[in-house]
């Protein structure tokens, strides 16, 4: 995936995922083992037709939708701060394949080029859609912002409940983690900082 670089008449990036095919069939039929490996009977009229709903539904939850992300020139030289909040996230544990859900905070301090509103929302799903760690996540956000906008600084904050430890485990029911990467003039300036945490919400 290329940088969109400095042009004034960039044109729009076109971000796919580069992972392998997906093949429904396969993950049908290992669902359908999965299942009766665990003791379900898939001949049931209610479980006739889970392996095929948990193939596509795993699809889903794991493959991230190709989108345009579309920028324009900073041609007011506007220097704020542009902050999307509560961008719901959504994506799969790693560990244990189990959901973990919340919320993402997203801000830039743009450079040259402003990047499209909703193409915010649309790079947390990129990262979102396959096996994660809220950590990593995080810095995949901020660092592929950083290389395709080139901006003064990026902020991601992610605040999730991990069903691996609200299901299971710890039972840790209601518990949330949350997890920041602040780079450029967001890590650097301490007041800069404070205004991201302000605006998301995150201080009282």
């Amino acid at each position: 995936m290329a940088a969109n670089g400095h042009s004034p008449f960039a044109p729009a990036l076109r971000v796919v995922d580069d992972g392998n095919a997906v093949d429904l069939t396969a993950a049908e039929l290992a669902a359908a083992g999965f299942l009766r490996a665990l003791g379900m009977d898939t001949g049931t009229e209610s479980l006739r037709d889970t392996p095929r709903r948990m193939a596509q539904a795993y699809a889903e939850l794991l493959r991230p939708s190709p989108f345009n992300l579309t920028t324009f020139p900073n041609d007011e030289g506007y220097d704020e701060l542009v902050l999307a909040r509560a961008i719901p996230v959504s994506s799969v544990c790693e560990h244990h394949m189990l959901p973990f859900m919340g919320v993402a905070h997203v801000g830039y301090l743009p450079g040259e080029r402003i990047l499209g509103l909703s193409k915010l929302a649309r790079v947390v799903g990129h990262f979102a859609r396959r096996p994660q760690v809220q950590e990593r996540m995080t810095k995949q956000i901020a660092d592929w912002l950083t290389d395709q906008l080139q901006p003064r600084g990026v902020g991601v904050v992610i605040q999730a409940e991990h069903t691996c430890m609200t299901l299971r485990g710890v039972h840790a029911a209601g518990s949330t983690t949350m997890t920041s990467t602040m780079l450029g003039t967001l890590r650097a300036d301490g007041r800069s900082r404070a205004e991201f945490f302000t605006l998301a919400g995150l201080h009282s």
